[in-house]
């Protein structure tokens, strides 16, 4: 299947997600209750009755991995290109913003006019089918921003979602039992970590804390980036040099 997929066809994506709130304080009455309600799932005490400062700090640490109570704060996208003498390169650009609509709705915008034909087009990432596309999705319905068509799933059979190609589902061959990181196979498969500056379990501090978007959208690149030269592996094609990686400001248009 993937001697078929032209590379050039392939929007490679990653997500950072946050807390919804910086503090369980600040929800909601009716929200703090349903939060209590999933916190001993989060932190895998299921059935044990936590303490409101056990169910606080599940908050803080947890919430972000969920749609109901997180939020989108950054979506990177790469795309390869190819030159006239076949050459490639990979541009790199994050939406990133405090108001998960606008980064969203910029998202939705980059689909409908660049991806809308899920017979040859593709979205790739890392463990994208569990976590980035549902949560993605999920958060579109809350704020009715419309699924774009590689986004509309509703329905589909697994030989209808080809055009999603999950990197981690692709390293599985089959074996369902085991998540294996990017970071991980980064160094099995002899290319740069991505993750040389902060890890996800940081990404609600250095939002909530520190303010610093960019810092996040820096890292959430580099993930992507990682997917690109790992896509490549399973293609049995050369790695990207540093050469060939171009940074696009994320503060311009909403175009890769």
């Amino acid at each position: 299947m993937l001697q078929q997929i032209d590379i050039a066809n392939v929007l490679f994506l990653d997500i950072e997600t946050v807390s919804g709130h910086k503090n369980y304080k600040d929800l909601e009455p009716h929200m703090q209750e349903l939060w209590s309600y999933k916190a001993p799932n989060a932190v895998r005490r299921s059935g044990e009755e936590l303490s409101e400062e056990e169910i606080s700090d599940a908050y803080t640490e947890k919430a972000g991995i969920y749609a109901e109570f997180g939020k989108i704060v950054c979506i990177s996208v790469g795309i390869v290109v190819r030159d006239k003498n076949n050459h490639l390169s990979v541009r790199l650009k994050s939406f990133a913003d405090d108001d998960e609509k606008k980064v969203l709705t910029q998202f939705s915008e980059l689909l409908n006019q660049y991806y809308q034909d899920p017979a040859r087009q593709y979205i790739c990432g890392h463990n994208i089918k569990e976590f980035d596309v549902p949560y993605i999705c999920r958060r579109m319905l809350i704020h009715q921003v419309h699924h774009p068509a590689m986004l509309q799933l509703h329905g589909k059979k697994p030989w209808e979602t080809k055009h999603l190609l999950d990197t981690l589902e692709l390293w599985k061959f089959g074996d369902y039992k085991n998540y294996t990181s990017l970071k991980l196979l980064a160094g099995v498969l002899g290319f740069p970590s991505p993750k040389d500056d902060i890890d996800g379990s940081e990404v609600g501090r250095v939002y909530w804390e520190e303010d610093d978007l960019d810092r996040i959208a820096v890292y959430c690149e580099k993930d992507v980036l990682a997917t690109v030269q790992l896509l490549l592996k399973f293609m049995y094609m050369p790695l990207l040099t540093d050469e060939q990686v171009t940074f696009v400001d994320r503060r311009q248009s909403s175009e890769t």
